[in-house]
């Protein structure tokens, strides 16, 4: 025991002690009469012992070869979550478990990280570390607060509200993400670094199979909700019952990969263009047959008119021989002028 600690004890011993009486909730408080006899201090009871229980701490990092706009959406959730921490890069060799030694080095028990494939593919991972579950997503239509550009504005370091769809209760593996996604976004009351109010709401919409995130302000005017950012779309591809692994709770039937995705639009083009061909090639046949005479015409025996018999003439003599007039020498044309002036 520290000296500091000793000498408060001393000067608490030699202090006298008062009874202290606190009022039970929707009791009356004793009258001063009543309070002098028993010579009790009556209290009223706390509104909020103001302590920092759910100590709930979210790491949000991501792996190497992520772009800007992944990058500035996670300034964005820390921003918005004064219960998160960062971390630096963990690099794309590394195994998946490590996660859970970087959160227990980091005093985290939940873990947003953000992994990137082909530096085009954006995969989200959602634990509970160490023990799980944890979810796999992939991450599509992704717009942060510089893009967005809303009229909307929320304090940094406020208490979100979270709406959740009536859909989340239906199934399972839904109501196992509604009770993550509550206890990862949800902001600790009395947290050090958040503020005393709520003017934000977190919303998580399930549609097309997919679950929507959006942010919006709560006015105070009319209670009106004004989106502020950012917003993305979540698409559900495992659920696992430990943390980055372990058995597998669900598996979604529906998702399809980024590469099948890909492929099928190359696949969708290539058809596209080999029928383009095919048109082409027929319409060549087409003309090439066009082109082509007709060897028998059938109408060419519709317009004929049949004529009198001539009768043909067979000559039986020889003929006789031409005769070859001599052609008589001709003058120059200077002799025929000079003849023509003489007899002039």
């Amino acid at each position: 025991m520290s000296a500091f600690k000793r000498k408060r004890g001393k000067q608490a011993a030699n202090k006298k002690a008062k009874k202290v009486k606190y009022a039970a909730e929707g009791g009356e408080a004793p009258t001063e009469a009543e309070q002098e006899k028993t010579n009790e201090i009556t209290i009223p009871p706390p509104v909020s012992l103001g302590r920092w229980t759910n100590k709930e701490r979210v790491l949000i990092f991501s792996s190497r070869g992520i772009n800007y706009r992944t990058r500035h959406l996670m300034q964005d959730l820390r921003t918005l979550m004064p219960h998160s921490k960062a971390d630096t890069k963990m690099d794309r060799k590394d195994k998946l478990f490590i996660i859970n030694e970087v959160c227990e080095i980091k005093n985290c028990n939940k873990c947003l990280f953000f992994e990137a494939k082909k530096k085009q593919d954006l995969y989200m991972w959602i634990s509970n570390s160490p023990h799980g579950p944890s979810a796999k997503f992939l991450v599509q239509n992704i717009h942060t607060l510089a893009e967005l550009k809303m009229t909307g504005n929320c304090l940094k370091g406020s208490r979100p509200l979270l709406s959740f769809d009536p859909k989340f209760d239906t199934q399972p593996h839904f109501a196992l993400l509604k009770e993550l996604f509550t206890q990862t976004f949800s902001t600790p009351r009395y947290h050090p670094k958040s503020q005393p109010f709520v003017d934000h709401v977190f919303t998580f919409t399930i549609a097309d199979n997919r679950i929507w995130f959006r942010n919006y302000q709560i006015m105070e005017e009319d209670a009106a909700l004004v989106e502020v950012g950012p917003r993305f779309v979540l698409n559900l591809i495992k659920i696992f019952q430990g943390s980055f692994g372990g058995p597998t709770l669900f598996e979604n039937q529906e998702f399809q990969s980024p590469n099948m995705h890909r492929r099928d639009i190359r696949m969708a083009a290539a058809a596209r263009v080999r029928e383009k061909q095919m048109v082409t090639e027929m319409q060549k046949l087409k003309r090439a047959e066009a082109k082509e005479d007709v060897t028998t015409d059938v109408t060419a025996d519709v317009f004929m008119t049949p004529a009198d018999e001539t009768h043909v003439h067979i000559q039986t003599d020889a003929p006789l021989p031409k005769v070859v007039k001599k052609n008589k020498h001709k003058a120059f044309k200077r002799q025929r002028i000079a003849r023509r002036a003489q007899l002039k």
